[in-house]
């Protein structure tokens, strides 16, 4: 008797387990469906910090050419790098995850 009722709890066991696994896809296509939401106002964000960025860096280079600076150029470069970085990593982030 006790192998019957063993075997009657672990069948029982593993057909609630089976039941509780049928919505895991669900699940996992709500998680990805929020996480892709989040990208486009992310990548705002990230164009938006750019052109502050782009904008204080402007700033700078000018008033290091007024100034006759003679480290204007690699300041320059440096701030174009930067400019250059932001918006390629933002488009290539939004394309590379949705």
């Amino acid at each position: 008797m006790t192998k019957k009722s063993f075997l009657l709890s672990a069948a029982l066991l593993l057909a609630v387990a089976a039941v509780a696994q049928g919505n895991g896809t669900a699940g996992i296509t709500e998680a990805t469906s929020m996480v892709s939401s989040y990208f486009d106002p992310a990548t705002k964000l990230i164009y938006a910090i750019g052109a502050v960025v782009g904008l204080i860096g402007g700033v700078k280079v000018y008033g290091k050419f007024s100034s006759g600076d003679p480290d204007t150029s690699k300041t320059a470069a440096s701030w174009f790098g930067a400019c250059i970085f932001l918006i390629v990593a933002a488009t290539i982030l939004r394309s590379f995850f949705l």
